[in-house]
């Protein structure tokens, strides 16, 4: 499933105008085209987004958690593009950075912050993609680097240890966990799971299965060929839970409590690397280095 940025747009200029009709007349298209396109949209999550009367559209509970979401989107998207065009094509060069983490907090957003402020002239392109992706674009020179967990290994491809994320359940406000003083790998056992399959997705489904299997028992671990955003508000129906990382925590999500799992005493934690080919030599890449190192020191 692949969802359009111009799904999002639509999405939230109708909450925005509360109505399919003013939205359609502001876009120069025909409502029922519009409402077709959230519809499609809505199909596509398996979520209601608007409840529809004949006052207008009104987001559900589930749809404004989503719309959220698509707005951060948007806007993320709209500066990535007011940069790229603001950007000096000169002497600074061109930087394609691939990544597999949230970039709604933490070291990586703080990262990529802190280079496109020191670096402005440089063209910074991001591509998020899940590790095996990745590979195969520094493989083929589409990026520069990578930012994604430690253990990626290749011919030619070199790496360093950069952070350490925790890694956090993501329950319901009443779940009966959260009682709990501290949350265990043998605690979500019966548990139901649900993770996107882009970004780390596979990568927690593997660490799920290794810490839980056991002999006539498998975890429940359903893929979802969606974000993280999506699998997050997806949550708060209620049947499912999920895994994320500790930069998931930037955004505030209504009803939603994220706890550190605990693992032979210790909080549970996903390292992360930076990957590179060992012929690279884009100056841009050179002065990435010089923040990586200053930033994490070996």
């Amino acid at each position: 499933m692949t969802i359009e940025l111009r799904q999002l747009r639509y999405a939230v200029l109708t909450a925005d105008t509360r109505s399919f009709s003013r939205a359609a007349t502001t876009l120069n298209m025909k409502q029922a085209t519009l409402s077709l396109r959230v519809t499609q949209l809505e199909d596509q999550l398996g979520i209601k987004l608007f409840n529809r009367t004949t006052r207008g559209a009104e987001p559900t509970e589930m749809g404004k958690v989503f719309l959220e979401s698509a707005r951060r989107i948007i806007t993320d998207v709209d500066n990535l593009q007011t940069t790229a065009r603001a950007v000096s094509y000169g002497d600074q060069g061109r930087l394609a950075v691939g990544y597999s983490s949230s970039l709604m907090a933490g070291n990586l957003k703080q990262t990529f912050a802190e280079y496109l402020t020191r670096f402005p002239d440089v063209q910074f392109d991001g591509v998020e993609a899940g590790p095996e992706k990745l590979l195969s674009s520094l493989l083929s020179r589409t990026i520069d680097v990578a930012v994604a967990p430690t253990g990626m290994e290749d011919a030619g491809i070199v790496s360093r240890k950069v952070w350490s994320d925790r890694l956090m359940i993501t329950l319901l406000a009443n779940h009966k966990l959260l009682g709990n003083e501290r949350i265990h790998w043998s605690d979500l056992r019966r548990e139901v799971f649900v993770l996107p399959n882009g970004g780390i997705g596979q990568i927690l489904s593997n660490l799920i299965a290794a810490r839980l299997t056991e002999q006539g028992y498998r975890p429940s671990i359903i893929m979802q060929d969606t974000s993280l955003e999506s699998v997050l508000s997806i949550v708060t129906v209620g049947r499912f839970v999920t895994i994320a990382t500790e930069a998931s925590q930037g955004v505030t999500w209504p009803d939603l409590h994220f706890r550190e799992i605990h693992e032979q005493g210790s909080v549970a934690r996903l390292e992360f690397s930076v990957y590179w080919r060992e012929d690279n030599d884009n100056p841009a890449l050179q002065r990435f280095f010089t923040l990586i190192n200053e930033r994490y020191p070996v």
